[in-house]
């Protein structure tokens, strides 16, 4: 059973309904009976990392991805991030690629997306967990439900936020999202089957001049070379 303890403190008042519903128990079940089976990833205690890494009042921005990355070491919890030390995935590159024309800055050595997180740009996989070497294995299974909550919270704040919606499956969430409160950012998915149509959207251009408008300082998309995290 996932403990539900492992739940971010600053969620559990906007989630703990989630938590008492029979999905839930479902899920947490089903996940459990699949890590005794072969490997699940991320392990449990990354399983809401990116709740942990960006508090609920700290939201600036949310980041939808779709589920965690299924080869070992890969994931950690953040959507789109990999571990330090790990191969930066086609994706990430392709965001990589767009920050650095857009904004000029350098691509960096890694896929650690820890810096975004601690600004308050939430990095949320619509699945948070996967089978080990099978891509969307999880999804289906009750995940969905909890996320739409973590999304329907963050739209229900009375600060407002700027979701970052690429791909169709992504902004199929839309209903989710009082588009007069909050600022939608959509887009093409950074995949390298839709990267022609992503490079040259300037999304953290738009996102940082949403985030100005609602008040808040921008957010720093430079991440550090291997050598300079801390």
């Amino acid at each position: 059973m996932t403990d539900i303890a492992m739940l971010p403190e600053s969620w559990r008042g906007v989630l703990s309904d989630e938590l008492h519903k029979p999905y839930f128990k479902e899920l947490t079940e089903f996940v459990e009976e699949e890590r005794a089976n072969g490997p699940v990833y991320p392990p449990r205690e990354e399983v809401f990392a990116a709740l942990d890494a960006t508090p609920y009042e700290q939201v600036k921005v949310l980041i939808l991805g779709q589920d965690p990355y299924h080869g070992e070491g890969q994931g950690h919890g953040l959507c789109f991030s990999v571990r330090p030390g790990v191969r930066t995935p086609p994706s990430l590159r392709n965001i990589y690629k767009e920050m650095q024309e857009e904004l000029g800055l350098p691509i960096p050595d890694n896929g650690y997306l820890m810096p975004w997180a601690r600004q308050g740009v939430l990095l949320l996989n619509a699945v948070l967990t996967v089978r080990g070497g099978e891509a969307n294995s999880h999804k289906g299974k009750g995940w969905e439900k909890f996320t739409d909550a973590v999304i329907r919270a963050v739209a229900e704040r009375p600060d407002p936020a700027v979701f970052v919606l690429w791909g169709n499956y992504a902004q199929k969430k839309l209903p989710l999202i009082d588009e007069t409160r909050h600022v939608v950012v959509k887009g093409a998915h950074p995949s390298p089957l839709s990267a022609k149509k992503f490079f040259g959207s300037r999304p953290f251009t738009q996102i940082n001049e949403a985030i100005a408008r609602q008040g808040h300082a921008p957010v720093d998309w430079r991440i550090p070379n291997l050598a300079d995290l801390t």
